[in-house]
């Protein structure tokens, strides 16, 4: 007889074929995460908003008032100076007290000023309420540091990008703004509670403000993380001795302050030198401001998987190639014809809107990738002290397009030469990739052989990231080795 064998095939084992199960408390972790994440991205978003409403309000401000071309830029200069000094305390207190307490006072506190700035009735009164409401800008350090607590470090570098896209802000008043204003009455609804005008603006922004306040208690986690409340304010503030830091301020200056420089020069920029109305000034100068602020989520996920260091000089390069054409000087070669012939223009340069407007997207998905691969490196290197750290940096950057405007009217005003706007911008640009790249050979001189291909920062226990604080302090005589 044929005997007939059968082999029994294995079961395979269910841990390879199925994803481990999330359990009640990762799920519990995940939610919070992401209520975390939400509810500051939209925080920020209005909060931004407010900080930059003046681009568009200062026209039909400066109409009402009769203001001088100075005077409008000092209400524009200081409510971008309130939204820029405090945020070093600001990251430093979400580490210290939670994020979710200081998103909720800042909140509340700034819903104040904007509410009042829809009854002004002089310019005196109308900038210190300016001035007030530009507290408003602050939100971004702590809202870095409530994120940043709440993520794990392969993941921050994407949900930084995404909270960081708050930025998109910018673009809101300029969107809705000039349509708002010309469909809301003067007069207003209501008997003159609900004002009319380039005044509903303002008005509108603090009843949101004070309803975002509202869905950020009742919604954020009850239990929030404060990494640094049990730390001496001494030691939270040791590691800006750091060059590191600084050096990151100056990439932040390149990549933020020279967007919000730009997000407010651009229509004037459109109107100047095109011809262009205000209102088509404002949808084109938006094509600047989506891509530099949508874009951070995906600088985030790059650098998280490609490495922040590697994103950053793709950054800097678009950055530069797009504004050494942006600053060349309109004109032509012109040949003059002999016997009589007509002269000959050559290699004409004198952009197109189109023209000139595709390269400056170019120039905002630059900075919004650029962004998000700044901040990508502060937990890397700094885990317990992303408030104080990201506080300085963002800091920085926003005094970064607080002084970036004058420069960008003096050159035009010396050079004649409106397009020297971008010659400033590469300028800035060059000196920030030229440091960074510095540092980046001085470090593989100096490593060991083994490690001379290591290009990204890999944390472990000996590096800046793992270090305690008092070796913050420390090292930073030796900071440039690995930047």
């Amino acid at each position: 007889m044929t005997s007939v064998h059968v082999t029994q095939a294995s079961t395979p084992s269910p841990k390879s074929d199925l994803p481990a199960p999330v359990t009640p408390t990762e799920a519990t972790e995940l939610s919070a995460r992401r209520r975390v994440l939400t509810l500051s991205t939209i925080a920020f978003t209005l909060m931004f908003a407010v900080w930059m409403m003046f681009g568009v309000l200062g026209i039909p401000i400066r109409a009402e008032f009769g203001l001088t071309d100075i005077q409008l830029a000092w209400l524009v200069s200081v409510v971008i100076l309130n939204g820029a000094i405090w945020r070093l305390f600001t990251g430093v207190a979400a580490d210290r007290w939670g994020g979710k307490r200081v998103f909720l006072f800042m909140l509340v506190f700034s819903a104040i000023p904007t509410y009042f700035i829809s009854q002004v009735t002089g310019f005196t009164q109308l900038l210190v309420l300016a001035f007030l409401a530009g507290f408003a800008g602050n939100s971004f350090s702590a809202g870095i540091a409530w994120v940043s607590a709440w993520y794990p470090r392969e993941h921050q570098g994407f949900a930084l990008g995404v909270f960081g896209a708050g930025n998109v802000g910018a673009s809101v008043t300029k969107l809705i703004g000039p349509a708002l204003i010309t469909a809301i009455p003067v007069a207003g609804y209501l008997g003159g509670f609900v004002p009319g005008g380039w005044r509903f603006i303002p008005f509108l922004y603090a009843f949101l403000l004070l309803l975002m306040a509202a869905l950020l208690g009742a919604l954020a986690p009850r239990v929030d993380r404060r990494p640094g409340q049990s730390r001496p304010l001494k030691d939270m503030f040791r590691p800006l001795k750091s060059v590191r830091v600084w050096r990151f301020s100056l990439y932040y200056v390149v990549v933020f302050g020279a967007y919000v420089a730009l997000a407010s020069w651009l229509p004037k920029y459109y109107v100047d030198v095109y011809g262009m109305s205000l209102s088509n000034a404002g949808l084109l100068a938006a094509l600047f401001i989506f891509p530099a602020s949508l874009l951070r989520p995906v600088g985030g996920s790059l650098s998280d998987h490609l490495g922040a260091r590697r994103v950053m000089y793709w950054s800097f390069g678009a950055m530069l190639i797009a504004s050494a054409i942006l600053m060349m000087p309109y004109g032509h070669i012109v040949i003059s014809g002999s016997g009589g012939a007509p002269d000959t223009d050559i290699l004409p340069w004198h952009p197109g809107v189109s023209e000139f407007t595709a390269l400056v997207f170019i120039l905002g998905v630059a900075m919004g990738i650029g962004k998000a691969a700044v901040f990508k490196h502060i937990p890397e290197y700094f885990p317990n002290d992303v408030g104080a750290v990201g506080g300085l940096v963002g800091m920085l950057g926003a005094l970064g397009g607080l002084f970036l405007p004058p420069l960008f009217a003096y050159t035009t005003a010396w050079t004649s030469a409106p397009q020297s706007t971008f010659g400033v911008i590469f300028v800035v640009t060059l000196l920030a990739a030229i440091w960074m790249h510095a540092t980046v050979i001085r470090m593989l001189q100096k490593q060991s052989p083994e490690s001379k291909n290591e290009f990204e920062h890999k944390p472990d226990s000996q590096s800046p990231a793992n270090t305690t604080l008092s070796q913050a302090g420390a090292s930073n005589s030796r900071e440039e080795v690995a930047p």
